[in-house]
């Protein structure tokens, strides 16, 4: 194949992605100002819930990028030569999704202009002061990332430093968006110091299926097949990231179970807590985890074209449906401040909050997505980040068999 036929292709097609993907993003910016206006009485967030729908969407992306860019980490630092020329790709679906989850964030704080004080008076005692480090960082390695694996003339060893950087770094942005909610300590819910683990054992599994899903639309828009012993191999390592995510979180549950006073809220998310346990058992477990390994690995149904792409679809509505239930639960549930005793005040001490996203919380987390398809759609039009795969050399590295 020449590289003509690996472009993406000046069609209708794409100037209609590429103007919806513009259009959320114009939404997503129009809904900010409109709540910057008039406050954020437009939002169901309150003194307790102040992490609403947009939090959730943009740390989901956050945490995914961290395994998007696992994808190019996998080729150059493990040397594994079926993932190299999926570097590019994987970087750049990595800018595209931490830019799409910050602009989530940011655009929510009602005042977004006030981040310059931020970002001038950092507080390296604070986990959101050192992250307001970490994640412009880790943008600059991913671009680094794509330029090493661009420049053929690119000594050797910075280019295996660069990816060997991005590595180290993609984990400690993962870490240090789970220790937000782990150095919680006024919060049950959120105090734990697995929960940065659980997040990077999370991103694996988001970060691929969000690859997976990419490459399969590029793919089907350029006419190209993805080798089927390819194929098995990202959807077996795709099946592993998933058990290793679930994994996590039985961990986290159960050893959440050991201390009597979490055993109540424990209760509550897996049982009766209304919207949470049916998002955990159902969005999660069933739909998330259960669905996308029988699809993967179940033999009559792992040969049938699209289910890879269909298990990743699911990955990604399960580990949305997770951390909705983290991030969210986690506030509504009362503070436990005085353990053995029964609290009640007129400030709803004690009393189990509601939340449901407004219409604008809605808008500002689609918003965000349509930020992180634009940016990755513009990155994908302008440079060449299609993976070409090497049939040759696959061969001789003993990929692909005879």
């Amino acid at each position: 194949m020449t590289n003509e036929q690996f472009k993406p292709a000046d069609s209708p097609v794409f100037y209609v992605a590429l103007i919806l993907g513009m259009l959320a993003s114009g939404v997503a910016v129009w809904d900010a100002l409109h709540v910057a206006e008039h406050g954020l009485q437009l939002t169901n967030m309150n003194n307790q819930v102040f992490w609403g729908m947009p939090h959730v969407f943009g740390i989901f992306m956050i945490v995914a990028a961290s395994g998007a860019v696992n994808v190019a980490t996998i080729g150059t630092v493990f040397g594994k030569e079926a993932y190299r020329p999926r570097v590019r790709l994987s970087a750049l679906l990595g800018i595209a999704l931490v830019a799409g989850g910050l602009a989530a964030i940011m655009l929510d704080l009602g005042r977004p202009d006030r981040l310059t004080v931020a970002m001038t008076n950092i507080n390296l005692k604070s986990t959101f002061g050192r992250n307001s480090i970490i994640y412009p960082v880790f943008i600059l390695l991913a671009g680094l990332t794509i330029w090493v694996a661009m420049d053929r003339g690119i000594n050797k060893f910075f280019y295996k430093s660069v990816n060997l950087a991005t590595l180290f770094w993609r984990l400690i942005m993962t870490m240090g968006t789970g220790s937000i909610f782990g150095y919680i300590v006024a919060r049950q819910a959120y105090h734990s110091a697995l929960l940065p683990a659980l997040f990077i054992a999370m991103s694996l599994a988001w970060g691929m299926a969000i690859f997976l899903i990419a490459q399969t639309i590029i793919y089907a828009r350029n006419n190209i097949e993805l080798h089927p012993q390819l194929r098995t191999r990202f959807k077996n390592l795709l099946g592993i990231f998933i058990g290793a995510g679930l994994f996590f979180v039985l961990v986290l549950h159960l050893v959440a179970t050991y201390y009597a006073k979490n055993l109540d809220y424990e209760y509550f998310i897996l049982f009766n807590g209304g919207v949470f346990p049916q998002l955990f058992w159902g969005g999660y477990f069933v739909l998330g985890t259960v669905l996308p390994l029988l699809l993967l690995y179940v033999p009559g149904l792992s040969a049938i074209r699209g289910s890879v792409t269909a298990a990743a679809i699911m990955v990604l509505l399960g580990g949305l449906s997770l951390m909705y239930v983290i991030v969210i639960s986690g506030q509504v549930y009362p503070m436990d401040m005085f353990p053995g005793m029964q609290v009640s005040s007129s400030f709803f001490d004690g009393m189990i909050d509601t939340y449901t996203p407004s219409l604008s919380e809605i808008l500002l987390s689609l918003g965000s997505v349509g930020i992180a398809f634009t940016i990755a759609l513009a990155g994908l039009r302008v440079f060449d980040f299609v993976p070409r795969d090497d049939t040759a050399k696959l061969q001789s590295a003993g990929y692909l068999n005879d």
